[in-house]
């Protein structure tokens, strides 16, 4: 049973899985070479894994406790950072490659702090 203070990771999850078919089906239009293919695919992976990420920081719930949101917190800001930065670069918008890695960082956190939500006493 998913608890109230959990739903809001299910509708992010939910969100941005919607947003990453949106980005492949988009993608798939755009008059693209390669490389700008290859890294648009790369945010669309990060994003799509990440998503379901979210949906389990929302089935896990409580019994995660605070670890559970901050692992979803660090996966939303991640896939933001990441995935933001990724597609920005191969669509010719503004250069913010520093924020990669710092995404990057945060999605590694997130799956960190889900795991370590595993032993959470109640």
């Amino acid at each position: 049973m998913i608890t109230d203070s959990y739903r809001g990771w299910v509708a992010l999850g939910a969100l941005g899985g919607l947003l990453a078919v949106a980005a492949a089906a988009g993608a798939a239009h755009l008059p693209v070479d390669a490389g700008q293919s290859r890294a648009i695919a790369s945010a669309v992976q990060m994003q799509g894994w990440h998503a379901l990420a979210l949906l389990g920081c929302g089935i896990w719930g409580a019994r995660g406790g605070w670890l559970t949101h901050a692992a979803g917190a660090a996966f939303v800001l991640g896939t933001l950072l990441f995935c933001g930065t990724v597609y920005a670069g191969a669509l010719g918008g503004p250069h913010l490659g520093a924020l990669a890695p710092v995404g990057g960082s945060l999605l590694m956190l997130g799956w960190a702090l889900l795991g370590l939500s595993a032993f959470r006493r109640r």
